[in-house]
C-alpha cells in the first residue's frame, strides 16, 4: 500500500513572535503520514498543517486546534495586567505653580468695581463704529492669526500621535506564496521534492504602558495643546490691540494735520496782515520776517504729520490683510465719515489681579508650558523601569506538494491550517541608568525654568496693567488741562490781533500767542491720543478680546478645504473636536478655575 508524506513547518520563536520585519527561512521536519486509504483525500493530494504533527482525516469533524486554546489562557493572564497597569503612572504629579499678586490694582481709581469684569469687546467701548468694523475686519482676514489657527491643528494632530501610542505598536497583516524545491541529496529529500507554502495572517506587538509612560505623553500632548490654543488667543488680543491702536494713531494724525493746516491758514493771514501795515509805515520789516518765520514753522510739521499717517495707514493695511488705497479712502475724512480721534471710556472694568491669571493668554501657555514639562519628567522616569510588552500573531498557512492538482486556497482557512504565537517579554535597561537619570534631570531643571519663566510672566502682565492704567489715568489728567490751556490761547490770539490791528500791542504778543496756540493744539491732541492708547494698552494686558472666538473655529472654512484636498484630515478641523475629549481647562471664560487645575 502506498504511503503518503507531509512536510510540517516549525517556526523559529523569533519569527513566531511576528517582530521580525522579513521572513525567515523555515525549517521542515519529515513526518511519516497516513496511508492513501485512511487519511489522504481523494485525487491523491495531501496538505500540512503547520501546528499539527499528525494529519487529520479529510473527512473527520472540525476541532479547535490547541494553538487556540494556549492563545486564549495567555490572553486571560494578560488582560489583567492591562487592567492593573492603568492605575500606575510614575513622575510628579502637577502642581500649578504659585505666583505673587497683590490683591487689588494701585491705580484703582481708573477701574471700575473689582467685581465688574473685563468686556470681551472692549473696543466697543470707544463708540466708534469704524474701529468695531475694523476690529471684525481683521479678525477675519489677518494672516498671522491664521498661522496661529494652524498652529491648533497641528497640535491636536500632535495630540493623536501621543494617543496613538497608548494602543499597539505594530499592526500588520502579511501574507506570502512561495515555491519551493528541495536538493536532490538532501537529508530531507523525498520523492515530492517540489512544494508550495501559502500563508496570510496579522502580527501585532504591545508595549503596556504599566508605569505611565504613554499615559504621561498624552497629558504632555493636551498641555502643548492648550497651550497653542492660549497662544491663539494671545495673537487674537494682540491683534485687536494693534488695531485699536493703529486707527486711534491715525485719528489723531488726522486731527493734528488739521490744527496745523487751519494754523498755516490764520498765520498766512497774520503775514498778510503785518506786510500791509509794513507798507503803510506802521510796523517795521521785522514783524513782516518774524511773521513769515513762524508760518514757515508750522507749514514744515505737516509733511512730517503726513508721512507718519501714510505709516500708520500702511501698517493698519497689513493686520486687516487689505490694500492701502481702500483703506485710505475708507478712513479719509469726508461728508458723512467722521475722522474725529474717539474719545476714551470714562473707566475701565479690570476686576481683580488674580483674574490674569484666568484671563491673560500668555499667562495660561506659560501655565500649560510648565504642565507640559512636568509630565515630560513622568516620562523620563518611567525609562527607570522594565517596558513589559505583549506580542502575537496569528496565521492560516499550508503547504501543497507537486503531483497534487491545483491548490485550493479555500483549504488553507481550515482549522488545522491555523497557526498562533502569543508572548510577553521585557526590556530593562539597567546598564543606561547613568543616561537615564541624566534626562530625568534635564527634564526637573527644564520645568523649574517653565516654572520661573511663568511666574515672571504673571508679574508682567501685573506690571503691564498698572503701567497701563498710570498712562491713562496720568494722560486723562493732562488732557484736561490742556483744554483750558487751549481755550484760553484761542482767545489770547483773538485778542493779540485785535490789539495789533488797533496799534496797542506790537507784534511779539501776536507772535508768542499763534506759537502757543499750534503747540498747545498739538499737545492736546497727543495727550487725548494717549488717553485712548491708555485704555488700550489697559486692555491688552487684561487679556481682553479673545472671548470672540468662542464659537468660531480656529481656521476659515476656505483653508480647511484646501487642507483636506491634499490630506485626510479626518476629524481633525471638525467643529467642536474638542467636545467630551479631557483636555483639561479649555474655556477659561465659562469657567472660574484656574487653567492650571487638574481635573
Amino acid at each position: 500500500m502506498s504511503s503518503a508524506r507531509r512536510l510540517s513547518c516549525v517556526r523559529s520563536p523569533t519569527e513566531a513572535s511576528g517582530l521580525c520585519s522579513a521572513r525567515r527561512p523555515r525549517r521542515f521536519v519529515y513526518h511519516a503520514g497516513l496511508p492513501d486509504s485512511a487519511g489522504s483525500r481523494p485525487g491523491g493530494r495531501n496538505r500540512g498543517s503547520m501546528l499539527t504533527r499528525n494529519r487529520t482525516p479529510w473527512n473527520a469533524p472540525r476541532r479547535l486546534p490547541a494553538a487556540w486554546t494556549a492563545c486564549a489562557v495567555c490572553a486571560a493572564c494578560v488582560v489583567p495586567c492591562i487592567l492593573l497597569s492603568a492605575g500606575c503612572m510614575v513622575g510628579p504629579d502637577y502642581v500649578r505653580p504659585d505666583a505673587a499678586l497683590n490683591e487689588a490694582w494701585l491705580a484703582s481709581s481708573a477701574t471700575d468695581d473689582a467685581r465688574s469684569q473685563v468686556n470681551a469687546r472692549w473696543w466697543e467701548n470707544f463708540q466708534d463704529p469704524t474701529l468695531t468694523e475694523l476690529v471684525q475686519t481683521a479678525c477675519r482676514q489677518n494672516l498671522s492669526l491664521r498661522a496661529a489657527g494652524l498652529r491648533v491643528l497641528e497640535a491636536r494632530a500632535a495630540r493623536g500621535i501621543a494617543v496613538g501610542q497608548f494602543f499597539p505598536q505594530l499592526q500588520e497583516a502579511f501574507g506570502s506564496i512561495d515555491n519551493n524545491r528541495l536538493s536532490a541529496n538532501d537529508a530531507l529529500s523525498s520523492a515530492d521534492r517540489s512544494f508550495s507554502t501559502d500563508s496570510l495572517g496579522l502580527q501585532a506587538a504591545w508595549e503596556l504602558d504599566f508605569w505611565g509612560k504613554f499615559r504621561r505623553g498624552i497629558e504632555s500632548a493636551d498641555a502643548t495643546l492648550l497651550q497653542t490654543v492660549a497662544d491663539y488667543d494671545a495673537v487674537l488680543v494682540s491683534l485687536a490691540a494693534d488695531v485699536a491702536t493703529n486707527y486711534i494713531l491715525i485719528r489723531s494724525l488726522q486731527e493734528r494735520l488739521a490744527y496745523a493746516r487751519a494754523n498755516v491758514t490764520l498765520q498766512s493771514e497774520t503775514l498778510a496782515l503785518t506786510q500791509t501795515r509794513f507798507k503803510a509805515g506802521a510796523v517795521s520789516e521785522l514783524d513782516v520776517t518774524t511773521a513769515r518765520a513762524t508760518l514757515a514753522n508750522t507749514q514744515a510739521l505737516i509733511p512730517d504729520l503726513e508721512n507718519a499717517l501714510r505709516q500708520t495707514t500702511l501698517a493698519l493695511c497689513i493686520l486687516l490683510g487689505r490694500p492701502p488705497s481702500e483703506l485710505e479712502y475708507e478712513l479719509a475724512p469726508a461728508e458723512g465719515r467722521s475722522a474725529a480721534l474717539p474719545d476714551a471710556p470714562p473707566s475701565i472694568a479690570a476686576g481683580i489681579p488674580a483674574d490674569l491669571l484666568r484671563r491673560r493668554p500668555d499667562v495660561r501657555a506659560a501655565e500649560r508650558f510648565a504642565a507640559a514639562q512636568s509630565a515630560r519628567i513622568g516620562q523620563a522616569v518611567a525609562d527607570l523601569y522594565p517596558s513589559i510588552s505583549i506580542a502575537g500573531s496569528t496565521a492560516f498557512a499550508s503547504s501543497t506538494f507537486e503531483g497534487t492538482r491545483n491548490p485550493d486556497l479555500g483549504d488553507m482557512f481550515d482549522a488545522d491550517s491555523f497557526e498562533g504565537f502569543i508572548g510577553l517579554g521585557f526590556n530593562w535597561p539597567i546598564l543606561n541608568y547613568g543616561r537615564i537619570r541624566g534626562n530625568i534631570q534635564v527634564r526637573d531643571a527644564r520645568y523649574e525654568q517653565a516654572v520661573a519663566a511663568y511666574q515672571e510672566t504673571v508679574l508682567r502682565a501685573a506690571g503691564d496693567v498698572e503701567a497701563g492704567l498710570s498712562e491713562f489715568l496720568r494722560s486723562r489728567e493732562r488732557s484736561a488741562h490742556l483744554v483750558e490751556a487751549v481755550n484760553a490761547s484761542e482767545r489770547g490770539v483773538e485778542l493779540s490781533l485785535i490789539q495789533y490791528r488797533a496799534g496797542a500791542v506790537d507784534f511779539i504778543r501776536v507772535n508768542d500767542a499763534q506759537s502757543a496756540l499750534v503747540e498747545q493744539q498739538d499737545s492736546l491732541v497727543i495727550a487725548r491720543a494717549s488717553t485712548a492708547l491708555g485704555a488700550v494698552r489697559t486692555y491688552r494686558a487684561l487679556g481682553g478680546g479673545w472671548e470672540i472666538r468662542e464659537g468660531r473655529e480656529f481656521v476659515d472654512q476656505a483653508t480647511v478645504e484646501r487642507m483636506r484636498a491634499r490630506t485626510n484630515w479626518g476629524d481633525v478641523t471638525d467643529p467642536g473636536w474638542d467636545e467630551g475629549k479631557d483636555l483639561g481647562f479649555t474655556r477659561p471664560a465659562l469657567d472660574s478655575s484656574h487653567p492650571g487645575a487638574e481635573r
